[in-house]
């Protein structure tokens, strides 16, 4: 039998400035903290350099992106991967000539950049207006062979699509990892999607039975906008699931956070392939899920 093959990850969980500088170096403060608690996979929220900037449509936030060559966090974070010997998924703003991406590098242990994912699906609501800014990603759902783990990143909004997970987990993936920005809804004061956010994320822990590591962003960001002032409360509440959707480690909605939590991936493997549900699965029954209306297409 299969012995163990145990993996320590870790969401990290901060308040963002608006400087670039500050950020990145809080973000690096916590991931040696994590690595000092034993993690070899460490996930920083979404678009952690600044403030979520899509709260508006500007014209001059466009000056955030970077090119994903040579992009200085990227490199920052890659000496710090080969420095303490860990897995950082890294989130930024990509310009890649005239399109622009919201975008993870991942980098492997050794400091290596594995590849890049573009987010596939891009939001457009009150204080989510992320269509302004980003194309549809073209990477399509991408696993990443690690040091540690096969593993398969997605982006906010991503997560809350049970089709990505299932792919994601299809080509092998062994841990989901999702790093977002969400919180306050600016157009109605009274909704809270912070249980329903992570009910949606267990479930694809439960559904795929691998287990799920989340990481949000804390800290109210105000944005001025074409039509005035724009808020944001993020509730934070970064969480780490294990593989039947149980929380085995979380955050509240204000605090800093480091959560870690150790995994037995081949003890998950046996459990995953024992429960039957990739090898009953149907394909040849799922193509109305290639269609948007639902209209069975034509065989």
């Amino acid at each position: 039998m299969e012995g163990g093959r145990k993996v320590v990850v870790s969401a990290l969980q901060f308040s963002c400035t608006d400087d670039v500088s500050t950020n990145v170096s809080t973000a690096e403060r916590l991931v040696r903290a994590a690595h000092g608690k034993g993690a070899n996979i460490i996930l920083i929220q979404e678009l952690f350099e600044g403030y979520y900037f899509c709260q508006a449509q500007r014209e001059d936030f466009f000056q955030r992106a970077k090119p994903y060559k040579g992009h200085p966090t990227i490199m920052r974070m890659q000496n710090l991967a080969k420095e303490l010997g860990v897995v950082i998924p890294v989130s930024f703003f990509e310009e890649a000539n005239n399109a622009h991406y919201n975008s993870i590098a991942i980098i492997d242990a050794d400091g290596s950049d594995l590849g890049l994912y573009r987010k596939s699906h891009i939001p457009d609501g009150p204080g989510y207006q992320e269509k302004f800014y980003f194309n549809p990603g073209d990477t399509g759902f991408k696993v990443f062979e690690t040091k540690f783990a096969k593993i398969g990143v997605a982006i906010c909004w991503d997560q809350w699509f049970p089709e990505a997970a299932r792919a994601l987990v299809l080509q092998g993936a062994e841990i989901l990892l999702y790093p977002t920005a969400i919180g306050s809804e600016p157009q109605d004061e009274g909704l809270d999607s912070r249980e329903h956010w992570k009910r949606v994320m267990q479930g694809h822990a439960g559904a795929n039975l691998v287990p799920l590591v989340a990481s949000n962003r804390i800290g109210k960001e105000v944005i001025q906008t074409e039509h005035g002032r724009s808020e944001i409360t993020f509730y934070g509440n970064s969480f780490i699931a294990g593989p039947t959707g149980e929380i085995v480690a979380s955050a509240n909605d204000k605090e800093e956070a480091v959560l870690v939590a150790e995994f037995d991936l081949a003890n998950i493997k046996r459990k995953r392939h024992s429960w039957g549900i990739f090898r009953d699965r149907r394909p040849d029954l799922y193509k109305v899920l290639l269609t948007l209306d639902g209209t069975n297409p034509r065989a």
